[in-house]
């Protein structure tokens, strides 16, 4: 699981039928304090996220296709996914 930070949507005039009805996040990985770490990454949206909502991400092939079984997983090589929206970080120590 990555934490993230949802920062836009791509948008595409041609994609696979498979994605059609599913939105596609830019999301940035980031540490408990929310400080960037990392290099952003696609994720399909599978928890009706938007720009700005902290979230987690499963990137993991497997698991990926198992949630989205039905769906587009089946038919789609997708590697993450948005599976929760965060609504608060609590860690001893840290402030946020």
């Amino acid at each position: 699981m990555i934490l993230g930070r949802v920062v836009g949507t791509v948008v595409a005039s041609a994609k696979h039928p498979g994605y059609d009805g599913h939105k596609l996040m830019i999301v940035q990985p980031i540490d408990e304090r929310g400080a960037d770490r990392g290099d952003e990454l696609l994720a399909v949206d599978h928890a009706q996220a938007g720009v700005g909502d902290t979230v987690l991400v499963l990137k993991e092939g497997t698991g990926v296709r198992q949630i989205l079984v039905g769906d587009i997983g089946a038919t789609l090589p997708i590697l993450e996914t948005i599976v929760g929206i965060v609504d608060q970080v609590d860690v001893p120590g840290v402030t946020r």
